[in-house]
């Protein structure tokens, strides 16, 4: 896999979050950027937390064939990592080492698991690193996208 980056839920949120235009800006370059490159990986758990976001807590939600629409496209273009009973496990860990809450550790685990070094996403510590996965906010104002 030549995946590098994996990227949270809230980065795919805000790409179609209208009431954050500088936000949304910002992850649908990051988002492009890592879909050309091919760098960009998520996870069926990610996909999962996209879909029940943007159908019932965006200001103004997408229907359900916009969102379907959506999920095809991250399915058939981005490669997309199993949410498997080992992450689970690696999360439980993850839940108990660094009190991680237990979707966050999900996606430590599924980054981990995979040897994937480094997760784009505003919900965990920016610049820690945790094992060997390292978090970057792509959202704050320091943010250099060196892809």
């Amino acid at each position: 896999m030549t995946a590098e980056i994996f990227v949270d839920t809230n980065v795919l949120v805000y790409a179609y979050d209208r009431s954050e235009p500088e936000k949304q800006n910002q992850a649908l370059h990051v988002l492009d950027r890592l879909l050309v490159t091919g760098k960009g990986v998520l996870s069926a758990q990610v996909l999962s937390e996209f879909f029940n976001t943007i159908t019932r807590k965006l200001v103004v939600p997408l229907t359900l064939e916009q969102a379907h629409s959506r999920l095809e496209h991250y399915a058939r273009f981005w490669p997309v990592l199993d949410v498997t009973s080992e992450v689970i496990l690696e999360a439980v860990r993850g839940v108990r080492e660094y009190a991680f809450s237990f979707w966050d550790a999900q996606i430590w685990a599924a980054a981990h698991l995979n040897g994937i070094g480094l997760v784009f996403s505003e919900d965990f510590n920016p610049g820690s690193t945790i094992e060997d996965v390292s978090f970057v906010n792509p959202f704050a104002a320091d943010f250099d996208f060196f892809v």
